[in-house]
């Protein structure tokens, strides 16, 4: 993006949310209550090590803590439609709080899924918001004790580039046509975009903590998004206890490099891919054009069915359904989506007994 266009992109962002600042007011609640036997939050996974003072940042005494946890908020209805709980794992730069209420103050996911008689798993990534992240390795940089090099790097998404890459709008600063995205509300947005640590512990804290909860709490259907999209084929990879689908909103990366015996295994498993609209335009990362996703994906998806198994890529224009941005469940058409898993779901026999 050249300086003009950078500009352009300031100007009408600046325009869209100079008075857009969320106050609850604003808030669009349900006129029906919402009646829940039970919600609460609790942590999975975590190590504990030793750790000394300068480690812990030079104020408290050496000693133990807990690293590698994940954080997990849920509901669950009085009512349940069946025995089926959602999973939801967001993407990168983000937190549990994107399935929450939208940036327009709309129902999120978490609550649409829980009035619809499910219950709802919100996690948070291992390092990333209330999980919590592992700070020795900073301070012992700036002890001097460790070098730099060895410092994983944080991650952070300018509200330009979200404009582009999740197609909010395009370089020219114009919303994309018939936008679903609520680009009044960009300033919004911008709050929920969080540090992303870039490197875990391997193998990834993030696969064994979703195969735990899946394995706990049974009948689980995993739903990702983006830099996470991979995560419930992971998880599945090393578990398959508890899970009954698999849903992928928009994954990054192409879903390659999986070998004949994995795509065996992932048969095995209900597998649903959604991808919005305007794939082909510019993002604003040099060699990153969503269509190669949706492409590379859809390959998985025929070797899968290949395999014997049950996979279905949803290209939502190809539905009718135009304007929706990378954030499907911010869209202003959010609950339609949500109903297309949930039609998935039911079409594809995933509750409890079938």
């Amino acid at each position: 993006m050249n300086m003009k266009h950078l500009m352009i992109v300031l100007t009408v962002f600046g325009t869209l949310t100079s008075a857009s600042a969320q106050q609850y007011a604003s808030i669009t609640a349900s006129p029906a209550p919402l009646v829940l036997k039970a919600q609460g939050s609790f942590y999975l996974g975590g190590e504990q090590e030793s750790q000394t003072k300068d480690e812990l940042g030079g104020i408290c005494p050496p000693g133990h803590v807990t690293v590698n946890q994940m954080y997990v908020r849920y509901m669950i209805p009085q009512e349940r439609t069946d025995s089926i709980s959602f999973v939801l794992v967001h993407g990168m730069h983000l937190s549990g709080k994107c399935w929450e209420t939208t940036p327009d103050g709309r129902m999120g996911w978490d609550e649409y899924l829980v009035r619809k008689g499910h219950a709802v798993y919100v996690v948070d990534q291992v390092g990333i918001g209330r999980s919590g992240f592992n700070q020795k390795t900073y301070n012992n940089v700036l002890a001097g004790t460790v070098k730099h090099i060895n410092q994983t790097p944080f991650s952070r998404k300018t509200d330009e580039n979200s404009w582009t890459n999740f197609r909010f709008g395009t370089k020219d600063g114009k919303p994309v046509q018939e936008a679903q995205f609520p680009v009044n509300s960009l300033e919004e947005f911008s709050k929920q975009n969080v540090p992303h640590i870039m490197r875990l512990p391997s193998p990834d804290a993030n696969y064994r903590c979703l195969s735990e909860l899946s394995a706990e709490i049974k009948n689980v259907v995993l739903v990702s998004h983006s830099q996470s999209g991979a995560f419930p084929l992971e998880t599945a990879l090393r578990s398959r206890d508890g899970i009954r689908g698999m849903v992928l909103l928009e994954p990054g990366g192409t879903g390659s490099g999986y070998s004949d015996e994995q795509i065996k295994q992932l048969a095995g498993i209900p597998l649903l891919i959604i991808f919005g609209d305007n794939l082909t335009n510019e993002t604003g990362m040099p060699g990153h054009v969503w269509q190669n996703s949706l492409n590379g994906w859809s390959r998985l998806a025929d070797a899968i069915n290949r395999a014997g198994g049950n996979a279905t890529v949803i290209h939502l224009p190809d539905r009718g359904i135009h304007g929706n941005s990378h954030m499907l469940m911010m869209d202003k058409n959010s609950h339609q989506i949500a109903d297309i898993v949930l039609d998935w779901c039911m079409k594809n026999g995933i509750k409890e007994g079938e």
